[in-house]
């Protein structure tokens, strides 16, 4: 249900986006309010709570917002609090994501290794995948010291695990399997 929900609101955003050529500027705000949101726990549970009045959470959002952000922005957060969705608003942010990378045919990426790739070793990963899935890729890189080596691809919904610690605990299965 809550999937279904952010899906609904991310698509009547993007659309919006869409008719005014402001996909942009609309993701910057999203992700703006996006940390906002998360820096600020305490905001996000007064716009949340049921016992604040939809009038006072409205009247926060203009003393906050106004002249920080677009007025489609504001009324979206008005939106929100009208229907009673505030708690689904960090997806709904990475849902208008999802669906304004899909538009531009453009997948992230994040390869996490043992060690920091160079410039030259992320320029070639991202032309592999860019042949591999038809798509411009945005890489992201993530170090974890724990895989041993190998790297770990994660896109979108998928994980491709080519790290030496996953074979490791591969084999290790295979061998309990084999003595028990």
């Amino acid at each position: 249900m809550a999937e279904l929900v952010q899906q609904r609101y991310a698509k009547a955003l993007f659309e919006v986006a869409l008719e005014l050529k402001k996909e942009d500027s609309f993701l910057e705000e999203l992700n703006s309010l996006d940390i906002v949101f998360r820096e600020n726990e305490g905001l996000l549970k007064i716009l949340k709570a049921p016992m604040v009045s939809k009038d006072e959470k409205k009247s926060l959002i203009d003393e906050i917002f106004a002249k920080k952000i677009s007025n489609e922005s504001i009324n979206f957060l008005k939106v929100l609090v009208d229907k009673k969705r505030f708690e689904s608003f960090h997806q709904i942010v990475a849902t208008y994501k999802e669906l304004l990378n899909e538009s531009r045919n453009i997948k992230e990426v994040t390869a996490v290794t043992a060690v920091a790739l160079s410039e030259d070793m992320r320029t070639i990963l991202s032309e592999r995948l860019k042949k591999i899935t038809g798509s411009n890729i945005v890489l992201h890189t993530v170090v974890d010291e724990s895989l041993i080596g190998g790297v770990l691809l994660k896109i979108g919904n998928k994980q491709v695990d080519g790290t030496v610690k996953s074979r490791l605990e591969g084999l290790k299965d295979e061998i309990s399997a084999i003595i028990a």
